[in-house]
């Protein structure tokens, strides 16, 4: 028989010794871990954001639905005091998901968000996340999180809106498919696997203010776009003019030629490519669609990821 290792538990504190100092920066630059639980593109704007006298832990946004996050770490056993901040903090970012993360919850703090999930609707998202270190022989230690808590029926959450217009419907059917077709032909591009009731969906681009949208435009188009919001209207068009400048290498590397959008009346930017297309086309005009919004964003990906991690955000 063969011999199999067996899993070791390892106390956080071993890993993360200080809450602030080390887990929370961890999970702000490892949020594609939280992100790959929970189902959600998670993009992390601040950490130790004021909250009036108070600071929340992290927050940020689902890129998918543009829901704001807060997120609320402790890395003893649940009690009453974090529970408090996690709905300040919750209250004053105006947040539709917040995020309670600590090594053991007590029954009665699962059992609080549970209740808060059933009386909230759609509009307010709870989620219990217990995180554990395990070991598995003389490996390194990994993170291993688990959901405690969470919405109603969240597998199928964002599938069972009510009071959906037609078009709304098929919106929210048109980015389910797109995104199950991503998360086949695109393995690790996103973590999300709901699509919204919008003509639009975002998508992270590996660096926090870019991301990667697709939409139903005006005049019966459809576009695939990276947009530049880094929250600073000046650092956009600083960064944007220098992507422009190498134009001609970033179309020939996508083989196409873009649009350049530089949106000089707005704060953000946005660099994109167009084709004909409306969601009141049959199924098979969307499906090419579909398929083709996959091929531009598979190549914008190649086009730009290593470049915008080489600029200096202010």
């Amino acid at each position: 028989m063969k011999k199999l290792a067996t899993i070791e538990k390892v106390e956080p504190r071993e890993v993360w010794p200080d809450e602030a100092k080390d887990f929370t920066p961890w999970l702000r630059a490892n949020i594609e871990i939280l992100s790959g639980i929970l189902g959600l593109d998670l993009e992390i704007d601040d950490s130790e954001a004021n909250v009036g006298d108070f600071y929340v832990d992290l927050v940020g946004k689902d890129l998918g639905s543009g829901r704001s996050v807060v997120i609320e770490n402790q890395l003893g056993q649940t009690d009453h005091d974090h529970l408090g901040k996690l709905l300040t903090y919750a209250a004053g970012r105006q947040a539709s998901i917040s995020i309670w993360i600590s090594r053991q919850f007590r029954d009665e703090h699962r059992q609080a968000l549970d209740w808060l999930n059933s009386i909230s609707g759609e509009g307010q998202l709870f989620f219990g996340i217990e995180i554990r270190v395990i070991r598995i022989g003389d490996s390194l230690p990994a993170p291993d999180f688990a959901v405690v808590a969470k919405p109603n029926d969240w597998g199928k959450h964002q599938r069972t809106a009510v009071g959906l217009s037609e078009k709304q419907e098929a919106y929210r059917e048109f980015f389910d498919s797109l995104i199950q077709e991503i998360r086949q032909r695109l393995p690790g591009f996103t973590a999300a696997t709901k699509g919204q009731p919008t003509n639009w969906y975002t998508f992270p681009a590996g660096r926090t203010g870019f991301a990667y949208t697709v939409s139903f435009a005006k005049d019966s188009k459809v576009r695939v776009e990276l947009s530049i919001t880094t929250g600073n209207q000046a650092t956009n068009k600083r960064i944007f003019d220098a992507l422009a400048s190498a134009k001609e290498e970033i179309e020939r590397a996508i083989g196409s030629a873009l649009s350049w959008e530089r949106l000089d009346d707005r704060q953000a930017c946005r660099i994109a490519i167009y084709r004909p297309g409306s969601i009141g086309e049959g199924e098979e005009a969307l499906r090419e669609v579909r398929g083709w919004m996959v091929e531009q964003l598979a190549a914008f990906q190649k086009a730009f990821k290593s470049r915008i991690k080489q600029f200096k955000i202010d």
